[in-house]
């Protein structure tokens, strides 16, 4: 259930009518920083339910 070429061409075209040419590539860099920063910080999530885990888990396995 993806977006088909079609709906990203609309899309393109109302966005384009909405904001303006001149707008548009200030919308995009806003949006790629905005992506690259929320991808940074799950990512800081994930690697800290990681160490979370490894600190509960026995160092020695021979000790079970």
């Amino acid at each position: 259930m993806g977006a088909g070429p079609v709906s990203l061409i609309f899309i393109g075209i109302v966005a384009l009518l909405l904001f303006g040419p001149k707008k548009l590539p200030e919308l995009g860099k806003a949006m790629g920083t905005t992506l690259r920063e929320f991808k940074n910080a799950t990512k800081g999530l994930t690697d800290d339910e990681e160490d979370e885990v490894k600190k509960e888990e026995p160092k020695n396995l021979e000790d079970k």
